[in-house]
Parts: structure tokens; C-alpha cells; sequence
């Protein structure tokens, strides 16, 4: 594998992405330089959304392709916002307007306890039916003050209580070392490697 297609259009996911993967020499593009629109996300699955991505971003560009579906998963709310973690406030998309409506939300629970959880799905075209599938979780707790520049989403309110950090205050280092999707990577690498890429 020497190219594939990452399909997303979210500038903090395409960068995460290109930094686990360039260790391996995979050359990565992203569906928006090849023109491919957004895949639809119907489904109440994180798994379910993630194949149907990587599916339409295979299928339009003839390329291996990763999708991932991630999201924050709060104890107190029953799972929300879940999969519509990116669009929790409606569209059009924003990461401002999505943290304080997860804070009016909170407002009247004093659990906090939170954790952001991805999956990823790897093709290597549109009708593989062997697809790779790794996910991870980072648990935490939601904060009632932002703290930190870094990260993208929820990452000002995501407090791990571990670290005495917000996520947006880690380094890219630190963060893919802990985080979800630098988890779910680390397991989807194994799996490529138990495939004979590396």
C-alpha cells in the first residue's frame, strides 16, 4: 500500500493522520484534493458511519481508504453527543457553538465523567469485505472552563484528571500517545502488520 485516501475533511483529523502515518511511508491524500464529496453519515453506529466513508471515498477515487468516526461520549447525557458529536449544535459546524451547547447540557449534572471514542475503517477498495477495523478510548472528564490552544472539538473541556490537563493543552506527542485515535492507530497498525504492510 502505497497511497490511500483518507476520507475526511476535518483539518485536525487530516493532520493527526498524516503525522501516525508517515513513519510508514504511505503516501496519504485526503478526498477533498481529489475532488470527492463528503460521504452521507446515516447511522447511529460510530462502525456503521466509518465503513459507509471509507466505502464512498474508495469507491470515488479507485484508492485504499481510511475513515474514522469518533466523537464524545458523556456518562450523565446517555452517550451524547455521540455521532453527531460535530454537528451537536447544528450546521454549519462549529467547534465554539458545540462546546457550549455540551456545557448547557451538563449544566444541571454533577457527573462529569466523559470519553471520547473512535473507530477506524481501512479498505482497500470500495467492496472489500475483509475490512480493517480498530477502535480506542480516552476517558476523562468534561470541565466547566476551556483551558489550552492545542488540540481541535472538545479538546478545551476534555480534563484528565491523571495528567491535571485539559487535552488542548498536550502536546501532538502527548496526545497521540493517549488519545482515542492514537489508539485505535496503534491497533490498526498491528493489524496492517499482521497483513505484511508496514
Amino acid at each position: 500500500m502505497k497511497k490511500l485516501v483518507i476520507a475526511s475533511n476535518n483539518a485536525g483529523k487530516l493532520r493527526e493522520f498524516q503525522q501516525m502515518l508517515a513513519p510508514l511511508g504511505i503516501e496519504v491524500v485526503t478526498q477533498s484534493q481529489l475532488g470527492i464529496s463528503e460521504a452521507e453519515e446515516p447511522h447511529i453506529t460510530f462502525v456503521e458511519n466509518a465503513l459507509e466513508k471509507a466505502r464512498h471515498a474508495s469507491r470515488e477515487s479507485g484508492l485504499p481508504a481510511l475513515a474514522d468516526d469518533s466523537g464524545i461520549c458523556v456518562d450523565a447525557l446517555k452517550g451524547m453527543p455521540g455521532v453527531i458529536s460535530a454537528r451537536f449544535s447544528g450546521l454549519p459546524r462549529s467547534d465554539e457553538r458545540n462546546n457550549q451547547a455540551l456545557l448547557e447540557a451538563m449544566k444541571a449534572h454533577d457527573d462529569r465523567r466523559a470519553h471520547y471514542y473512535c473507530v477506524l475503517v481501512l479498505v482497500n477498495w470500495a467492496g472489500d469485505a475483509q475490512p480493517l477495523i480498530a477502535e480506542g478510548e480516552w476517558h476523562g472528564e468534561i470541565a466547566r472552563e476551556a483551558r489550552g490552544a492545542g488540540g481541535f472539538g472538545y479538546d478545551p473541556y476534555f480534563w484528565l484528571p491523571e495528567l491535571g490537563k485539559m487535552s488542548a493543552e498536550l502536546t501532538h506527542e502527548e496526545k497521540h500517545a493517549i488519545s482515542h485515535r492514537g489508539k485505535a492507530m496503534k491497533v490498526l497498525l498491528e493489524k496492517l502488520k499482521a497483513r505484511g504492510i508496514e
